[in-house]
């Protein structure tokens, strides 16, 4: 018995280019995904890690500067008791992405901790050390501490960590007056405002809670401070 083999043709060119541009579509499609995921990842977990490190490198030189009675480049100290017993943010100067790593930001513009006027400052709740993780958390009536190389300062809040929603063109709160109604207005108490940054892969929103002085302690007259 006699086989007859047929002899198979060549792939054309034009068919093997084509495969070699889908194989390369796919590979690079990969890696933009796997360059996605790092990204996610670093912007979750790392910088995370890295401004937490910042944080305590601020507090660190605060500590040192007021021991020697000098001012220190951060303005002072956060604490806020419904974040824990433990909470404690530096507060540093401007609403720059370095000044929001290392810190909570401090609008320069406004006023000073226990001044007349508005004393805005902002954190992160997610990235970047996450200071305002538990914004939403805030209850109206919460006590908020800021202490400075001199004094300590305690402001209560008007509202809760959810009531005020505002889009993050919206500038009032951050008015010398912090009220939609008061644009131009002259300050007549000090106040304090808190509100959260941008969140990846973020929402417009910003939260807000606004905040009464109502103590203020010289640390040099209170041998407890």
């Amino acid at each position: 018995m006699t086989m007859t083999l047929t002899p198979q043709s060549p792939q054309s060119p034009q068919k093997s280019t084509g495969r070699r541009i889908v194989t390369a579509f796919g590979i690079l499609l990969i890696l933009a995904g796997l360059g996605m995921l790092a990204y996610i990842a670093w912007q979750y977990f790392g910088t995370n890690i890295v401004s937490k490190h910042k944080q305590e490198e601020v507090k660190q030189h605060i500590a040192e500067d007021w021991g020697k009675g000098l001012d220190s480049d951060a303005i002072g100290l956060l604490r806020v008791p419904r974040f824990g017993d433990t909470y404690e943010q530096p507060i540093v100067k401007g609403f720059s992405k370095d000044a929001l790593a290392r810190g909570v930001g401090w609008d320069t513009k406004g006023a000073k901790p226990g001044e007349i006027g508005n004393f805005a400052i902002a954190g992160h709740r997610v990235t970047h050390g996450e200071p305002f993780s538990k914004f939403p958390k805030l209850k109206r009536g919460d006590l908020v501490y800021i202490e400075t190389r001199t004094d300590i300062y305690t402001y209560k809040l008007r509202n809760g960590g959810k009531s005020i929603t505002v889009d993050f063109t919206q500038g009032w709160p951050l008015q010398r007056v912090p009220d939609p109604k008061a644009a131009g207005e002259r300050p007549t108490k000090a106040v304090l405002t808190m509100l959260t940054c941008s969140e990846l892969f973020h929402t417009r929103n910003r939260n807000v809670v606004i905040g009464d002085l109502i103590e203020t302690v010289h640390k040099a007259d209170d041998p407890a401070t």
